[in-house]
């Protein structure tokens, strides 16, 4: 199943944060199995519940499924994602 993939204008923020690097990584990551296999992926718990996570790295990008669309919400380090 294919999905397509949209960005919350705020993460564009988050990559900035990232550095040149490190984003393009996980922007290569996110294109590459999100657009393929989204459903695979865990899903989270407590208040973060119905979301699901990919890990990339140090890294960590939540997103929640929508049908055929994939909605990355946040990007950040594993030690803060889920803080806010």
């Amino acid at each position: 199943m294919a999905f397509d993939i949209t960005y919350k204008k705020s993460v564009e923020k988050d990559l900035v944060n990232l550095g040149k690097a490190e984003a393009r990584r996980v922007i290569d990551k996110v294109e590459k199995d999100l657009a393929t296999r989204a459903d695979t992926y865990p899903v989270l718990k407590g208040p973060f519940s119905g979301l699901r996570k990919l890990r990339v790295g140090d890294y960590r990008v939540v997103f929640a499924i929508l049908g055929q669309q994939v909605l990355v919400l946040r990007i950040g380090h594993r030690s803060a994602i889920y803080d806010r």
